[in-house]
């Protein structure tokens, strides 16, 4: 049991070291060692990592892997040492070493180059990019950074030197490395990592040597109008030789080391960022003051009308929410279910919640890799007190009794489900050889967390709540249920789901866009201060469409409320998946049957997720309705 401890301690032991842009930086004296570390494989149309090493790349003698926390592991990163030996300062060209590809690494290298694959470095703690300069609508240019490099490329008649379907290898890396000096400190600061990549056919004179002073290259200077590589898994040997070859260039910056990071945060529409986001504000807000009104005037009326002597009598021929005084607090059928759903929906929000004002206040910086995951899974598994508190008041409002079964739904029910889903596709991701692939070690780890941790505090949390003592409900309930009167069509549970999950998922859809689009074009996300005024924004949209559906259907004499209450506003979590599908033919280039499995897969957890925050924030915002309408009236 202490190894079990102890594998999960160092899982998340880097959960604790908070990285803040700006806090420790490295000064760097003259000729001082800096090293490059690899990272994994990425590409966007198969969505699985692979291993650095997986590729006939140079090795150095010994490879060492470094620590990972349990959010680079999930995301599928390998960090290794490389063989690069680069100096601070000093400006050099090398040859790393030569290698004569196997037809088997030859057809492997064609298929990942086919593949779209980049390559991802580390060099103190900045992630290798390419530079992309990017002309505005007003004439001037801005510099952009795209994360890691293009393994290699596929020939067309626009690329010189190159066969038009051939794929060829970027075996020549310059790395352009940014510093910045100051007074105030002795050294210099890394504050640039970029890389231009080149695909160099070398040729040499004589025989090959390793000692670089006996070697003599026929390809120098290196430069892109020099013939490209070409990979051929069925060329000679000759053919397949290939030799990896770097150069370094220094350069200083005036970017201080805390803005470093600028230009990997930096989003290239942000106008149309700030313009959806300030526009869907505008019209939830104004969406929200009509209803507000409508709802008071109407609510108005009705009490008055339902507290007013003169007319009892006319009310008794009359319709109205009054009339089911006795039966709007009714206990819904699956009681155990539904507190289940509420205390799950419950714990995700508070996840969410918590998650994004960390990262807002800087904690969870891209700098530190894997933290945003790794703490929203810690997180999850202490929000079980949340989840199992507001499941048991719930239960407790609904009258259960059974409240062993009510823990063990609460700790195992949707994160059984979830886990059970990802267990299954982790079986797909191993058959492809993926770095994606959860290792059983991190697996076990994952389910510690869940049985040590989230499991005691779910019952934690069902104990606080039974203990927990209610509001007094505002009307009674008769012992025989009133018969419902037949509903108009457009009052059945369905409409009124398809409708009442427009509006929330209206409101975000534009930011869920760029969300995806950092997910699944591997893009960095971080106007996280963004991001917690669309939760706002859904909140207040999700609150309203419940509250309005649910007056009109309490106003048909339907005292069925509280699941449709959930379902009403829970229901834009089919509109994401919708959505997913249109993003899937319209974004991406995803091949593959395990590729697409995986999407799909990812997307159906999410929109999963999303159906429970939006469905909870739905039902609590009918029951505060439904509480304070029924103990504003007179009842006899």
């Amino acid at each position: 049991m202490s190894l079990v401890f102890l594998r999960v301690w160092l899982l998340l032991a880097p959960v604790a070291a908070f990285y803040l842009p700006g806090v420790a930086p490295h000064e760097y004296l003259d000729n001082e060692k800096v090293e490059i570390k690899v990272n994994k494989l990425s590409s966007t149309k198969t969505q699985l990592p692979y291993d650095y090493y997986s590729l006939p790349f140079c090795r150095p003698a010994e490879v060492v892997n470094k620590m990972e926390n349990l959010g680079e592991v999930l995301h599928g990163s390998v960090i290794k040492n490389s063989a690069y030996d680069i100096s601070m300062g000093k400006i050099e060209f090398r040859v790393l070493c030569k290698r004569t590809l196997e037809p088997a690494e030859a057809t492997l290298l064609h298929t990942r180059i086919r593949q779209d694959y980049r390559v991802h470095m580390i060099m103190d703690n900045l992630p290798a990019a390419t530079k992309m300069i990017r002309e505005l609508p007003d004439g001037q240019t801005i510099v952009m950074y795209d994360r890691g490099y293009p393994l290699g490329f596929v020939g067309s008649a626009e690329r010189q030197g190159s066969v038009p379907g051939g794929a060829y290898l970027h075996n020549h890396l310059r790395f352009v490395l940014k510093y910045h000096k100051d007074a105030a400190f002795d050294g210099a600061r890394i504050v640039g990592f970029e890389v231009e990549p080149l695909s160099v056919k070398h040729k040499y004179k004589g025989a090959w040597s390793d000692d670089a002073s006996q070697l003599q290259l026929l390809t120098l200077p290196v430069g892109p109008d020099l013939p490209p590589l070409r990979v051929d898994p069925k060329g000679s040997a000759a053919e397949r030789e290939v030799v990896y070859t770097y150069d370094v260039k220094w350069e200083p910056s005036d970017v201080k080391w805390a803005s470093r990071w600028d230009l990997y945060l930096y989003m290239g529409d942000d106008q149309i960022h700030w313009f959806s986001i300030i526009n869907s504000l505008a019209i939830v807000l104004l969406l929200t003051g009509i209803v507000a009104m409508i709802m008071m005037r109407t609510l108005r009326r009705d009490v008055s009308r339902y507290n007013s002597p003169e007319d009892k009598d006319d009310l008794a021929e009359e319709s109205g929410w009054k009339l089911v005084h006795a039966d709007v607090l009714r206990p819904p059928p699956l009681a155990a279910w539904l507190a289940t759903t509420i205390g799950t929906g419950m714990q995700v929000l508070c996840m969410s919640f918590i998650s994004i004002a960390c990262a807002m206040l800087g904690f969870l910086s891209p700098a530190n890799r894997g933290s945003m995951l790794t703490v929203s899974l810690l997180l999850f598994a202490l929000m079980g007190v949340a989840a199992g508190y507001c499941a048991a008041l719930a239960y407790k409002a609904f009258k259960g009794a059974q409240w062993k079964s009510l823990t063990l739904l609460t700790a195992f029910l949707f994160p059984g489900i979830v886990l059970g889903v990802m267990f299954v596709l982790n079986f797909f991701i191993w058959g492809q050889h993926s770095s994606g692939a959860v290792p059983f070690g991190t697996m076990f780890a994952v389910l510690c967390i869940w049985f040590l941790i989230s499991f005691p505090l779910v019952w934690v949390g069902v104990w606080l709540g039974y203990r927990g003592t209610l509001k007094d409900p505002p009307v009674k309930t008769n012992m025989v249920p009133r018969v419902i009167p037949s509903q108009a069509w457009y009052l059945h549970p369905l409409f009124t789901m398809l409708i009442g999950g427009i509006l929330p998922f209206g409101a975000v859809f534009i930011e869920l866009y760029f969300i995806m689009s950092s997910i699944w074009l591997q893009r960095f996300y971080y106007v996280f201060g963004f991001l917690a005024l669309v939760l706002l924004i859904l909140i207040i949209t999700c609150a309203e469409i419940s509250i309005v559906m649910c007056y009109f259907q309490l106003c048909a004499e339907d005292y069925h409320w509280w699941w449709r209450a959930f379902l009403t506003s829970g229901s834009s979590g089919l509109y994401l998946f919708g959505y997913s599908i249109m993003y899937f033919h319209s974004q991406l280039e995803i091949d593959g049957f395990v590729p697409t499995l995986m999407y799909f897969t990812y997307m159906a957890v999410f929109s999963t997720l999303f159906f429970l925050v939006t469905g909870t924030i739905g039902f609590y915002s009918c029951q505060k309705f439904v509480w304070a309408i029924y103990a504003a009236i007179k009842v006899d």
